[in-house]
């Protein structure tokens, strides 16, 4: 007799992964789909299978705020590799040039990065990367050996420090914090270039997403864990999953830096219904909550109108204490 399939359930919020190596982040966010029973899921920009670090999945409601998530700034820690270049600019491919290492001078790696590596850059993506042409991921496209052109894009570096200097291994550790959209690979291909002799990156962590720590993030064998020793003998039992949702920070975690606006009965009832409310605030957007019992709606947003709109509203609004 086959194994009896599980009802997925609905819950709502954002967990905090410290992604392994050597897993893909949609493998990560399928394991954690599955571990919470999760009938909706979805990560806030992908990771390599080479990076670790924080991978924040947003279950149910919260996917509604995650391309807030996939607009934020990222931090990381990365090695690179000196003397040798590789095709998809990190150690999954084969070396493609190898230069010697120069003699190492910390104040002259410094003045490089200052010119060259801080500020608005134009940085070209590694043709080894998810990024779409005519629909194809650009990885697919060089392995098959077809010629792509890549667009060159603007990114910001807010830091590029150097960590560490390990010159009996032609290594050094670079702490990047950018915008949305940057490739570690590619600052660390464009550093070698400066340096005259290659580079690419053998370590990549994520360390900040947005407001999101590695420090707040739980690995996945821990979730397995927790799932595992709180498993009850029916699979259908919700308490199972207790522990489990005790992890998740809020639905609104991903727009917490919105201002909160608080709509009387009335007002929640002309946002749910889909219409305007009038109210006299700055454009932009804004959370939801429900004055009377500090529920969260969702999102809203001010127009030119100066009237409020929905904009993402939730299908359960979350209670908070």
């Amino acid at each position: 007799m086959g194994r009896q399939k599980r009802n997925r359930r609905d819950v709502d919020g954002v967990i905090l992964v410290n992604k392994p190596i050597g897993m893909s982040s949609n493998g990560v966010l399928q394991k954690v789909k599955w571990l919470f029973h999760a009938n909706k899921a979805g990560h806030t920009g992908a990771l390599d299978p080479l990076a670790t670090g924080v991978l924040p999945i947003c279950l149910g409601e919260s996917t509604k705020f995650s391309q807030f998530l996939l607009d934020s700034n990222k931090a990381y820690i990365t090695t690179a590799k000196l003397g040798e270049r590789t095709a998809s600019c990190d150690a999954e491919s084969e070396v493609t040039e190898t230069k010697p290492v120069p003699e190492l001078n910390l104040e002259h790696i410094n003045e490089l990065i200052k010119q060259n590596l801080m500020g608005e850059i134009t940085q070209i993506p590694p043709i080894y990367s998810a990024l779409k042409v005519g629909g194809i991921p650009m990885y697919k496209l060089a392995r098959q050996g077809i010629p792509v052109e890549v667009k060159s894009r603007q990114v910001r570096i807010t830091m590029c420090k150097v960590l560490d200097i390990r010159v009996d291994k032609n290594e050094i550790d670079l702490e990047v914090h950018c915008s949305k959209g940057t490739y570690i690979r590619s600052i660390v291909d464009e550093f070698g270039q400066l340096l005259g002799c290659g580079a690419h990156v053998t370590m990549l962590h994520r360390t900040q997403h947005g407001f999101y720590d590695i420090a707040d993030s739980i690995s996945l064998d821990e979730l397995i864990e927790i799932q595992e020793a709180n498993q009850a003998d029916t699979k259908e039992d919700p308490k199972q999953y207790i522990k489990l949702d005790e992890l998740l920070l809020s639905a609104d975690s991903p727009v917490q830096d919105l201002d909160k606006v608080e709509l009387t009965p009335a007002q929640v009832t002309t946002i749910l219904s889909g219409q305007f409310v009038q109210l006299d605030k700055p454009l932009g957007f804004y959370r939801l909550f429900d004055q009377a019992s500090n529920r969260f709606l969702g999102l809203g947003e001010i127009t030119q109108k100066h009237g409020l709109k929905p904009h993402r509203i939730i299908r359960e609004p979350q209670a908070y204490s």
